[in-house]
């Protein structure tokens, strides 16, 4: 295993936990906590993409980062939400 399978996995473990975490009510869907897992998940997932290229996954982590952004953006001007 390479170190950018490493990264890819770990970016996938944080996903996956912050999903977890959402369904077990342990982490809102605003939270920074949620938001920032599924952010450095993706890029993660993307730099192991860099080394081993696949458009399908590329895409859907593209959009995870992208959404990731959208809600930390949204948090960060209403610092109020839990």
């Amino acid at each position: 295993m390479e170190w950018h399978d490493v990264l890819g996995n770990v970016g996938v473990f944080l996903i996956v936990c912050a999903y977890f975490a959402l369904q077990m009510e342990k982490l809102a869907s605003n939270s920074y906590g949620y938001l920032f897992m599924n952010l450095v998940g993706a890029a993660l997932v993307i730099v192991s993409l860099r080394y081993e290229f696949n458009l399908s996954a590329l895409l859907v982590e593209a959009f995870w980062v992208l959404i990731s952004l959208m809600g930390l953006a949204k948090r960060f001007r209403s610092p109020q939400q839990t």
